[in-house]
């Protein structure tokens, strides 16, 4: 059963809801919660919007449990605090018992979580994250973080991945290869997944064009005109700002079919194609899509 909490948070009205329900909730106990403690330690701000999210969170677990017989909470071990709200208000206002069950957070070997809201997620959508971005994801992945997982990630036999471990004469990037092939043959197919590699290789090794590669369609009537490199690098997501285009192009970061753009005022014209139908615009030396002229 899939429910969005929309149905019931949206019906709420705020000075009832405070009245039936506040009460249940006190600062102090909030205070304790490792969510809410750390980021006072590290004297970060709180919002009185992500206060209240523990309260909206326990009163959805309310919900499910009146209407649904929900009885127990999953979540990462973040969510640990929130969980045990859910299960308090429960108790206090139903008089029932019920559970929650958190599971570590999968991080890097810097300690930083995989999640959404941290740089580097991807996406299960391929709409939202390309075939080719998510066998990126996996290839680029930090050494010390590559067996950790291809236990997580993949199917592969854990004796058959130690071995990979122990193996002293190992080449890690070969191990990042079936990293990437094995966790995107398992979202996206095999097909996907060499299809993937194949782009990769292209890209990197021969420097030409992979099928795979993200790709922007312009009109050839704007190319006559001309548009903005700027505006261009802009809408392709290699910068956020003009700010951060100038200092990328001060760093030489970006490049047209492999030539360095150092013009921060170039003008992308139908002529940088050479008569072909599309260029590649490249951000360093791993984010990479094609501007294709329709």
């Amino acid at each position: 059963v899939f429910l969005n909490n929309e149905k019931w948070l949206t019906k709420i009205n705020y000075i009832n809801f405070l009245r039936d329900y506040g009460k249940h909730f006190t600062i102090n106990k909030m205070l304790t919660f490792d969510s809410v403690k750390l980021r006072l330690d590290r004297e970060q701000s709180l919002s009185f919007l992500e206060f209240n999210y523990m309260i909206l969170q326990a009163y959805d677990f309310l919900e499910l449990n009146n209407k649904n017989d929900c009885v127990l909470q999953i979540g990462g071990s973040d969510q640990w605090g929130n969980i045990i709200n859910g299960i308090e208000l429960i108790r206090r206002v139903n008089g029932k018992e019920s559970y929650g069950l958190t599971t570590p957070l999968i991080t890097t070997s810097s300690g930083v979580k995989m999640g959404k809201t941290e740089k580097g997620a991807v996406w299960l959508d391929e709409k939202q994250t390309s075939p080719y971005e998510y066998w990126q994801f996996w290839r680029n992945v930090n050494d010390a973080d590559v067996f950790k997982y291809l236990r997580l990630f993949t199917e592969l036999p854990l004796d058959e991945i130690s071995n990979f471990e122990n193996n002293k004469s190992r080449n890690i990037n070969d191990f990042k290869i079936t990293l990437a092939n094995e966790a995107t043959k398992i979202l996206h197919g095999k097909k996907a997944s060499s299809n993937a590699e194949a782009t990769s290789k292209k890209t990197f090794e021969d420097k030409s064009f992979g099928d795979d590669l993200p790709k922007v369609d312009i009109k050839k009537s704007d190319l006559n005109n001309g548009i903005s490199f700027n505006d261009l690098i802009i809408k392709i997501n290699f910068a956020k700002s003009n700010g951060e285009y100038r200092r990328n192009i001060a760093n030489k970061g970006y490049r047209i079919n492999n030539e360095i753009v150092t013009d921060e005022k170039k003008i992308v014209t139908i002529e940088d194609f050479n008569g072909e139908k599309v260029i590649k615009v490249s951000f360093g030396k791993k984010q990479h899509t094609l501007i294709e002229a329709i």
